[in-house]
């Protein structure tokens, strides 16, 4: 069984209100999504800006709710399940945004960022946390001093790795990664995709990895899922999607897009 199953996802979106708060219009974000994630694997979700990538990954973690559709993780029915069983799901289930100065608050510590989901989800105290959260540094390559110090005093990269620190210290099994590299130069970038490549192997990770860039979904993932104006239109394996496209957009996408080099 796998690990992650979504079923005829369906999310619409407001686009426009009337002067009496009414919407005006709607735009169709996710049209009948159905996709399977297998333990361990990795599923890169590619497409243009506005074809629905992010608002999946934010329902599969339950971060929105879709119009209708079913979400199943490990077995466990995920739009469904309330209080308790909410929360330990959560836990099993990280994310990893795609902004890395916005999605820390500058007015935390590190420590306090990285541990901030074992505030959030319970979990031990004082000196152990301050333990888990320099493994987490240490596991993203960053040395333990930096948990004393603020975001603004890191780059752009270092402070990616901060995020992924904070997804990785309840030790999830699975991992949404939002477009985690757009907003950094395409070396610092590269690092971070190899870095995630490792961690994967380190912890056992599964991953759905969202991106634009089809040279990075086809360097990191196992099979390739192609989204457009709210569908998917092709789903195979990175061989599959990357030497024989069937779709017109999957070829345009492949047209599209100059090589990175992500090799370690």
């Amino acid at each position: 069984m796998p690990l992650l199953e979504v079923h005829h996802v369906v999310k619409t979106f407001a686009a426009e209100q009337s002067y009496f708060g009414k919407a005006s219009s709607s735009v169709r974000a996710l049209n009948d999504v159905s996709l399977n994630i297998e333990a361990g694997e990795t599923l890169g979700l590619v497409g243009e800006s506005g074809s629905g990538k992010s608002t999946l990954g934010r329902i599969v973690l339950r971060l929105i709710e879709p119009d209708s559709g079913e979400v199943t993780f490990d077995g466990r029915d995920v739009l469904r399940s309330g209080g308790s069983e909410l929360r330990r799901l959560r836990r099993d289930m990280q994310i990893i945004f795609q902004d890395p100065v916005g999605s820390l608050d500058p007015r935390m510590t590190v420590e306090q960022i990285v541990c901030e989901p074992i505030a959030i989800h319970g979990g031990e105290g004082g000196r152990s946390r301050r333990e888990r959260a320099a493994e987490a540094m240490r596991a993203v390559r960053l040395d333990e001093s930096a948990l004393r110090r603020y975001p603004h005093e890191f780059s752009g990269g270092q402070r990616q790795r901060i995020g992924i620190a904070r997804a990785l210290i309840l030790r999830p099994r699975f991992i949404v990664a939002d477009e985690p590299v757009s907003a950094l130069d395409v070396s610092v970038g590269a690092q971070i995709v190899n870095l995630l490549k490792q961690l994967q192997r380190e912890f056992q990770l599964t991953y759905l990895f969202i991106s634009h860039s089809m040279p990075i979904v086809r360097y990191l993932a196992d099979r390739i899922a192609v989204m457009q104006q709210g569908e998917l239109v092709e789903v195979g394996t990175t061989e599959q999607i990357t030497t024989a496209p069937q779709h017109p957009y999957t070829k345009t996408l492949l047209a599209a897009t100059p090589e990175m080099e992500v090799g370690a």
